[in-house]
């Protein structure tokens, strides 16, 4: 047995590549990300312990949007270190008029958990997320997918 230190990257492909590119160059450096490549038809941006990529999709796939149900990611959750945090980013999400999903709201993945949820211009869900202390690892917790935590 191993102990990972982590997730290192994430990268998604995109349809509608240059309005994506444009969203994904807002919202990341926001973010604390810094970008340490920027090609053509990808970019990948690097910054608290995580790395994420954004690439644009092959030409056949051009007109097709995010569907959240089908195989592959469901969403991609970044995580804040304050509920403050993610209640910056929620702001900061209007202010560049992203598709909010849900506002700042407690939820019950985890004690304490707070999350936004949202859509790139393509439909990709991405959320920010804030858990207190060791979270569902907490000694006494147990996960509960219900929410209902004992």
């Amino acid at each position: 047995m191993i102990q990972i230190n982590g997730v290192a990257h994430t990268n998604i492909v995109v349809s509608n590549w240059e309005i994506c590119r444009q969203f994904y160059d807002q919202l990341l450096p926001f973010l604390g990300m810094e970008r340490v490549f920027n090609g053509v038809d990808f970019i990948y941006y690097v910054g608290g312990r995580t790395a994420f990529g954004v690439g644009r999709c092959h030409p056949d796939y051009e007109k097709e949007r995010f569907v959240q149900e089908r195989v592959g990611l469901h969403h991609h959750c970044f995580r804040a270190r304050t509920r403050e945090d993610v209640n910056k980013v929620y702001n900061y999400l209007t202010g560049i008029d992203a598709k909010i999903v849900h506002g700042p709201e407690d939820g019950g993945w985890a004690p304490g958990y707070y999350s936004v949820l949202f859509e790139d211009p393509v439909g990709t869900r991405l959320e920010v997320n804030f858990v207190p202390g060791k979270g569902v690892l907490a000694e006494g917790t147990r996960f509960d997918p219900s929410g209902d935590y004992t």
